[in-house]
């Protein structure tokens, strides 16, 4: 009985400690910072395993698919894919930027006649997709603006340029490929982006 009594009185001076000592620290003590979570999240949403691009079938598939069609591009004047995509861009969206690209790319070019026209295309659209896939939950941060715009123009040059326009998209995969290495993954390709002007 008496270690009962003990055991009783040393409960409630644990009890009188947690509740006198324990909970007024837990309830002062700082939240993070709003959206510290959110961006933490947000940046990883927005990347892509380094595996998925060392995969040397993947990367020559999609190579030697755009070099059959640049060799029927007469068209050196106008890009697609390339630095323009970025005006005004900041680079925490690029990977969003790109992750728009590439569905644009699969959807209204690789998955239309071309994928008939050409070999690797479905191969190559496929491997966007699941790009595209895994980075279903990157999203942009700020204003949308100037992504929407710069998207536009590139669809508006892509139908100017009518069906070389689909063949100019399909010619500079390689250059897709490689922006999307660029800004999805944690270690960039060396030299990457600087290969077609």
């Amino acid at each position: 009985m008496a270690s009962l009594q003990t055991w009783t009185k040393c409960f409630a001076g644990w009890i009188f400690f947690c509740c006198c000592c324990c909970l007024p620290l837990l309830l002062t003590s700082p939240l993070p910072p709003k959206g510290v979570g959110v961006a933490v999240t947000a940046h990883h949403a927005c990347r892509l395993r380094k595996i998925n691009f060392l995969q040397p079938y993947i990367r020559n598939r999609t190579y030697t698919l755009a070099k059959m069609v640049q060799v029927s591009d007469e068209d050196t004047d106008n890009r697609l894919i390339g630095q323009q995509l970025y005006v005004n861009i900041k680079e925490n969206n690029r990977c969003y930027m790109m992750k728009r690209v590439a569905e644009i790319i699969v959807k209204d070019v690789l998955l239309s006649e071309a994928k008939d026209q050409y070999p690797y295309t479905e191969e190559v659209a496929q491997f966007l997709a699941s790009m595209t896939s895994e980075l279903s939950r990157c999203k942009f941060s700020g204003s949308r603006e100037h992504i929407e715009k710069n998207l536009e123009e590139m669809k508006s040059k892509m139908k100017q340029l009518g069906a070389n326009g689909k063949n100019k998209a399909i010619g500079e995969l390689d250059l897709l490929f490689d922006y999307i290495e660029n800004a999805c993954t944690d270690t960039p390709k060396k030299g990457g982006n600087k290969k077609k002007n």
